[in-house]
């Protein structure tokens, strides 16, 4: 319960903050509106389950006060900068409109602002697309990777840890092979952004290593390296808590097209996400459930493959949502064999 509390506030806040902009809108639609936003929300916790995984085994490696301001710093910018600011800002710079104006259609012409988002979805998922792709791949292409889930296939990719930048190669053949599909006019957008997602994957994760390597080598620069590792930990946190957020945000739309109800609904979705980060972190649920970070990466995997796809063909978001459950379920009860099979060895 303590974990959740400030999510439940949220939610109270949120639920009433959509009954009276419901009524604003349209008299008499306020409990509508209260609805989808609960319906929304769900659909974030569902989307995002392997995001908390994933977001967990981060931030184990982190300070107790890199943990807190994630939850409150990054609460803030998931909010505001992800499920509002970032779509205007796609949208001002694709549409080639002017940042207000672009908030001004997204609060007073719901229509025309889904018109203009949905011009610019090949590009985003392209981008989150490639980036997870990337997360996934540099999680199992990895000699040194011992525990194995699924043992036939994880072996062959830590095989594949013996090539240099196999990773990034195989994004991007991913990439080009789904650009194929893509109408002519989209085309450059989508094999850019999915450039740029790959760069600023090797980016923050080249200066999160060096960082790294700085600790270990020179003991003086400690305390400056843990505050820098700290700082570019809880930046990649937040890309990756982006990438995931950009099937949330534009799925939104089949269920409403008004901005505000779907920054509400994803925004509660997203409290529960990070309190049941620090949930698995503070209890060390990883530590106990040995297959968890497996089934979050190849559910992580599995939402890169639909993201790209999704660059040229609709995928339903039920589809989105389940495959990812379906591999942190399976994962969580290979683990619960394994801490069976230990107890009875034990005994």
């Amino acid at each position: 319960m303590n974990y959740f509390f400030s999510s439940y506030l949220v939610t109270i806040v949120g639920l009433v903050l959509a009954y009276f902009w419901g009524e604003h809108v349209h008299q008499g639609s306020g409990l509508t509106t209260v609805f989808i936003a609960f319906v929304l929300s769900v659909l974030e916790v569902s989307l995002s389950f392997d995001n908390a995984v994933v977001n967990a085994m981060k931030l184990e490696k982190m300070n107790e006060k890199w943990r807190r301001r994630f939850l409150t710093w990054g609460i803030a910018i998931a909010v505001f900068g992800m499920r509002f600011l970032f779509p205007v800002l796609v949208v001002a710079v694709f549409a080639h409109l002017g940042l207000f104006e672009v908030v001004k259609i997204a609060l007073t012409d719901s229509k025309m602002y889904e018109h203009y988002l949905h011009l610019t979805h090949a590009p985003i998922v392209s981008f989150g697309g490639t980036f997870l792709m990337m997360l996934f791949l540099d999680y199992f292409i990895n000699d040194e990777k011992e525990l194995h889930w699924l043992k036939w296939i994880e072996k062959r990719f830590k095989e594949m840890g013996n090539i240099k930048g196999a990773e990034t190669i195989v994004t991007l053949i991913f990439l080009f092979l789904t650009q194929h599909y893509v109408v002519q006019n989209e085309r450059l957008y989508v094999v850019l952004a999915g450039i740029f997602g790959v760069v600023i994957y090797l980016l923050i994760d080249g200066i999160t290593q060096w960082l790294e390597q700085k600790e270990e080598e020179s003991t003086k620069l400690i305390a400056q390296t843990v505050k820098g590792s700290g700082l570019m930990g809880f930046l990649y946190l937040e890309l990756i808590d982006a990438s995931f957020s950009l099937d949330g945000v534009l799925g939104a739309f089949a269920l409403s097209k008004d901005i505000l109800i779907i920054t509400i609904g994803l925004s509660i979705g997203a409290m529960f996400v990070r309190s049941l980060t620090m949930m698995l972190v503070e209890k060390k649920t990883l530590g106990k459930y040995l297959y968890l970070e497996h089934g979050a990466h190849w559910a992580i995997g599995a939402l890169s493959l639909i993201m790209l796809v999704s660059t040229f063909y609709k995928v339903n978001e039920i589809l989105t949502g389940s495959i990812g459950l379906i591999f942190i379920a399976g994962a969580f009860i290979s683990s619960l064999i394994h801490n069976k099979k230990l107890r009875e060895n034990v005994d």
